[in-house]
């Protein structure tokens, strides 16, 4: 089938147990919602990074919708998945630019340019794979690995909705209603409504909000003013590159990351949807890669395939490319349009936390999946030694430093997976 043919199926087939596969999609007015639904689950995090390194979110936003495009043609639409900011350039974008915060980045520009240099090795590296093929990484990342990997993700990013989005008890409160109130529509509803669970849960969950606060004055209030205000249509603030020696050095190697980030997403799809899209590994890390560089040509953060997207499609078990080409139009619009970005916006931290607690748990829970449906055999010291130790240096974001580089939990844990099966391996 071509890049834009996909067959269509109904909800029945859902009804039935059935999934949407990637060359599949419901209609298109129930696409268009599932669309924003992904849009939803990636706003929170593609916003954050930004701020946390003096980027501006609309740039972020609109780089991430124009780099997932980039991504589905790449991949001749076939491998679901949206590209959204990614943390793991957050430490060495500080440490090459200085930046304290908050507010803009001053040094800016020479973070572009490391930017950049991370999107170019990151390219070379799929070339590679699309050269030499995957087999060499299906001996270095079998199913206990991958399944490992997949799950530090989820773990490692625990740490920011329940540490970082519920600075009051309130707060956390509102963040147990939010995940609960997904629960509940997860359960307890049927059809289209229940496909929409995240969308719906935090609908819910921010209604609460807004009575619990704007009506009965039990926190911070609703604040709807940036709406109002915010412009229909406007540019972001564009910024150029500044191509510097140490900064490109300092965050080129990032794209190791980014490898085995992807390299997690695309398994842990593989396992969810039974279709193998190995045959794509090489032209999803070109992709990646070439979304990189885009958006640091233009002042955005670099970019990866988000879990958080993996997270929403484990839930409502369609993994339709024409989601993702719909929520990447979404974002598109959305980084010119200062209105809607205030719009999601609104929605109260705690609400959005709630959310991400569900969704990193899905990601962790895809990674357990692996492991039931590859039969691994835990009684095999060594496929439990490699998955514990893995589990505790994602989650504990073990740290590894290099000089100027530092390898966090996610690295650390996905290249210890790898290294400590290959060496215990060597007894077979």
């Amino acid at each position: 089938m071509g890049m834009f043919s996909w067959k269509e199926k109904t909800d029945a087939s859902l009804q039935a147990g059935g999934v949407i596969g990637p060359d599949e999609r419901l209609p298109w007015p129930q696409t268009a919602v599932m669309g924003v639904q992904h849009l939803i689950a990636m706003f929170g995090a593609t916003v954050l990074a930004p701020i946390l390194m003096g980027f501006d979110p609309n740039v972020a936003v609109l780089m991430s919708g124009i780099g997932t495009l980039i991504f589905f043609f790449m991949t001749g639409g076939k491998v679901p998945s949206y590209l959204g900011s990614s943390f793991a350039f957050i430490g060495v974008v500080i440490a090459a630019s200085g930046y304290a915060g908050p507010g803009p980045n001053a040094n800016l520009g020479v973070a572009l340019g490391g930017i950049i240099a991370c999107g170019a090795l990151y390219f070379l590296i799929g070339l590679v794979v699309q050269a030499v093929g995957v087999g060499w990484i299906e001996r270095f990342m079998p199913p206990v690995v991958t399944g490992s990997v997949v799950a530090v993700i989820g773990l490692n990013l625990a740490g920011i909705p329940i540490k970082n989005m519920a600075p009051t008890n309130f707060d956390a409160w509102m963040q147990a209603v939010t995940f609960v109130s997904v629960a509940l529509v997860a359960v307890f509803t049927k059809g289209m409504v229940q496909r929409l669970l995240i969308l719906m849960g935090l609908i819910v969950a921010s209604v609460v909000y807004a009575v619990l606060t704007n009506g009965l004055g039990m926190g911070k209030p609703m604040d709807l003013s940036g709406i109002a205000n915010a412009a229909w249509i406007g540019l972001p603030n564009f910024s150029a590159p500044v191509f510097q020696g140490n900064a490109m050095l300092l965050i080129a190697p990032v794209a190791i990351i980014l490898v085995a980030e992807n390299l997690g997403h695309i398994k842990a799809v593989t396992a969810m949807t039974g279709k193998n899209l190995d045959q794509y590994m090489g032209r999803a890390f070109m992709g990646d890669g070439v979304a990189t560089m885009v958006a640091g040509s233009a002042g955005g953060t670099g970019v990866t395939t988000y879990a958080e997207n993996i997270g929403v499609m484990a839930a409502t078990k369609i993994y339709s490319t024409a989601v993702f080409l719909v929520a990447a139009i979404m974002a598109v619009v959305l980084g010119f349009s200062p209105k809607f970005g205030a719009v999601i916006q609104a929605i109260p931290l705690p609400v959005m936390g709630g959310v991400s607690i569900v969704v990193f748990g899905l990601i962790a829970i895809a990674g357990a999946k692996i492991w039931v449906e590859n039969k691994v055999d835990f009684s095999d010291n060594k496929n439990l030694i490699v998955a514990a130790i893995t589990l505790v240096l994602g989650t504990g974001d073990f740290t590894l430093k290099f000089g100027g580089f530092a390898l966090g939990g996610i690295g650390t844990a996905t290249f210890g997976a790898i290294l400590l099966y290959a060496l215990l391996n060597r007894k077979g």
